[in-house]
């Protein structure tokens, strides 16, 4: 009795698809789709990005914080 192997399919990168070449600190919206409900910054294995966009959404992320656009931390 064998098992199967079962192939993933890797979740394609938002901002590649959309050819995003700059991604905003302003753009809360967007960067909130990126945060777990606990207010940490979602893994690349969760978001789907690619190393590059997820560096610089990490980065977005800290810098809307900084900004007082984001919490630090949810209640």
């Amino acid at each position: 009795m064998g098992f199967k192997k079962v192939r993933m399919h890797k979740k394609a990168c938002n901002f590649c698809k959309a050819k995003v070449t700059k991604i905003d600190y302003k753009d809360v919206e967007t960067l909130s789709k990126y945060i777990t409900p606990n207010g940490k910054i979602a893994s690349r294995n969760t978001t789907g990005c690619c190393a590059k966009h997820q560096r610089e959404v990490a980065r977005a992320i800290k810098n809307a914080r900084f900004m007082a656009l984001l919490p630090f931390e949810q209640e």
